[in-house]
């Protein structure tokens, strides 16, 4: 009997393995499949002009469309990531975590956190565009996507905070450092590789966001902004736009750029991680 049970599990195991490594190879074929297909349909059409060229009908740019991002990633992070932190820090250093009130904030910090983008989108439309009276503009769709992506940096920058052990908080207060040294000088430096992270993805999901742009920003992709409180683009909206209105090429070659990013500040992510890790694991 035990002979057959032993069986029976070796043959659950490798049937399970087998399933879950079939998965694993469609998910990355399907992956893959994307990113070559972009790749083949792009790559051509990427030239001098398409990146850094004036945008004309029979010539299109995307210049406008970088300068605009370039803005929408500094109002955002600027505006999200000390707002986050400093939320984050208050939660973990100075308050009871078993409290109703920090239990009602986390629950309501991870509901915002999956709210879809159009909501968001729809929230900046009536405070920015129609209730404060600033039009279609940078700075309207900055501080909706800042909104947006709060909720992420919250909870990652508490995830990385509560991971730092409680040793350390009590071996600083043993040798005479008040709060606010302890969490400058010894839980931030330990926690640092997790928010930076954090911080770079959430520049990741602003880059490839769109349906909150078209309801706050516009999609002026003809010009480049001339400053914070007039309308814009982006690169997800361009994409939009080019596939829309006849530019297939483009629209494939703007992909592709927008992959580009999108893959580079995930490995930068990572490769950060990885260094700051090395730089705690050093210290300690």
């Amino acid at each position: 009997m035990r002979k057959n049970a032993h069986k029976r599990q070796i043959l659950k195991f490798a049937f399970f393995k087998y399933i879950s490594r079939g998965a694993l190879l469609i998910s990355l074929a399907a992956l893959s499949s994307v990113v070559i297909f972009i790749l083949l349909r792009g790559i051509p059409y990427i030239n001098m002009h398409l990146i850094f060229g004036d945008f004309t009908s029979k010539n299109p740019s995307i210049k406008p469309a970088l300068i605009g991002t370039f803005y929408l990633i500094l109002i955002s992070v600027g505006i999200a990531a000390p707002v986050g932190i400093g939320s984050a820090i208050f939660l973990t250093e100075y308050t009871n975590s078993k409290s109703r009130l920090i239990r009602i904030v986390r629950v309501a910090t991870e509901t915002l956190a999956g709210i879809p983008s159009i909501v968001y989108g729809l929230f900046g439309y009536l405070i920015f565009v129609v209730a404060l009276g600033l039009g279609y503009s940078l700075i309207g769709g900055g501080v909706t996507l800042s909104i947006m992506i709060l909720p992420v940096i919250v909870r990652s920058t508490e995830e990385n905070l509560l991971a730092v052990p409680a040793s350390l908080r009590e071996g600083s207060f043993a040798l005479g450092s008040s709060k606010v040294r302890t969490i400058f000088s010894v839980i931030l430096p330990c926690a640092a590789s997790g928010i930076v992270t954090s911080l770079i993805l959430a520049v990741g999901r602003v880059i490839s966001e769109s349906a909150v742009l078209i309801l706050t920003i516009g999609m002026v992709v003809d010009r480049a902004p001339d400053n914070l409180i007039s309308p814009g683009t982006s690169l997800a909206l361009d994409v939009y736009y080019f596939g829309s209105h006849g530019y297939p090429e483009q629209a494939a070659a703007t992909a592709v750029v927008l992959l580009v990013l999108v893959m580079a500040i995930n490995i930068t992510a990572t490769v950060l991680g990885k260094i700051f890790g090395k730089g705690e694991l050093a210290n300690g």
